[in-house]
């Protein structure tokens, strides 16, 4: 268990089509357009880890063989996201031709939408330009940050959080493949806290196998600083039976254990407010005190005093429904 996080990553990372998982209808669409040889500018827009820059990858495989990376250039453009970026090194690239039989090279934008809009518009003549020689895959987070004019060019694909069983067949493979041992909590516990994201799966299986090949549910939580939900539940359980300091204990203690900080709780708070056993309607109340809260943290108030207001506003809640 020696190579390093990155390595980890790029050894499961899937090589063609049908070992991607989890994006059956984008994937289908993608490769009919490789098939066909005819493929339009592209863009990927989905939250982190769901496989944009994977199937970008396998794109280039598919199309180019053992000389794609001659003919792709990848950028991560929150890293160069100025306008000399676009009119250097993607214009250089797109004005030669590619190698092979394939007409058109591909240039690969990863996290597009922190583009500057000027650069955006440097973007959007060069690919009016080097239609001919070159193809766009712009991936984002947020397809609302990319101009409107790039988007009218690009045929849009939106990438969904991997369901349950993406992320459990993921887990099985690679503990098939390292010799791990996963216990059923902690698939559970790993599925929960990736929220779809397959990176984040992978890193902390890696970072869990590190201490241990057998893998509990305890260890997840901890290589990732996450509190676990029973505990969350008690936090505000303690609260709407009236016994606050309890409550405020409870809460200090978890936050010092996994290290965690107020916007992470409020985060753990929202996911257990959903599940717990509460009328709609003082749901509805403790969601909006804790967006209140939230907001007050994220805008540089202390978040142990606003994590304890809400506390002591779910105490007052837990009065009411007495």
């Amino acid at each position: 268990m020696d190579e390093s996080l990155l390595l980890w990553t790029e050894k499961y990372r899937p090589k063609s089509f049908r070992e991607v998982i989890g994006q059956g209808e984008v994937v289908k669409r993608v490769e009919g357009f490789v098939r066909s040889g005819n493929m339009p500018h592209l863009l990927f827009a989905g939250p982190p880890g769901t496989g944009k820059t994977t199937l970008a990858l396998v794109i280039a495989r598919e199309l180019y063989g053992e000389h794609w990376r001659q003919n792709m250039l990848e950028l991560n453009a929150s890293d160069e996201r100025g306008i000399d970026v676009i009119r250097t090194k993607v214009k250089d690239f797109a004005r030669t031709k590619p190698l092979g039989k394939v007409p058109f090279k591909i240039i690969y934008l990863d996290e597009a939408d922190a583009l500057t809009r000027e650069a955006q518009q440097a973007l959007r003549r060069t690919m009016e330009l080097y239609t001919q020689t070159c193809r766009f895959i712009l991936a984002c987070n947020y397809s609302s940050k990319i101009i409107e004019p790039i988007q009218s060019r690009c045929a849009i694909f939106r990438f969904k959080p991997l369901p349950p069983e993406a992320v459990r067949k993921l887990i099985r493979h690679i503990a098939r493949e390292e010799g791990l041992r996963v216990d059923e909590d902690a698939v559970e516990a790993l599925i929960a806290i990736s929220n779809g994201d397959s990176r984040r799966v992978i890193n902390i299986l890696q970072s869990s196998a590190a201490l241990d090949k057998h893998i509990t549910a305890d260890m997840v939580f901890q290589v990732a600083a996450v509190a676990r939900p029973k505990a969350v539940e008690e936090i505000l359980t303690l609260s709407l039976q009236g016994d606050f300091l309890r409550a405020r204990k409870k809460l200090l203690d978890v936050m010092l254990d996994y290290g965690l900080s107020g916007v992470d709780m409020a985060s753990l708070f929202h996911r257990t407010l959903l599940q717990l056993d509460l009328p709609e309607r003082a749901r509805a109340r403790l969601l909006s005190l804790l967006a209140e809260a939230e907001f007050h943290m994220v805008e540089g108030s202390d978040e142990y005093l606003q994590l304890e207001a809400f506390l002591a506003n779910v105490a007052l809640e837990g009065e009411k429904l007495k």
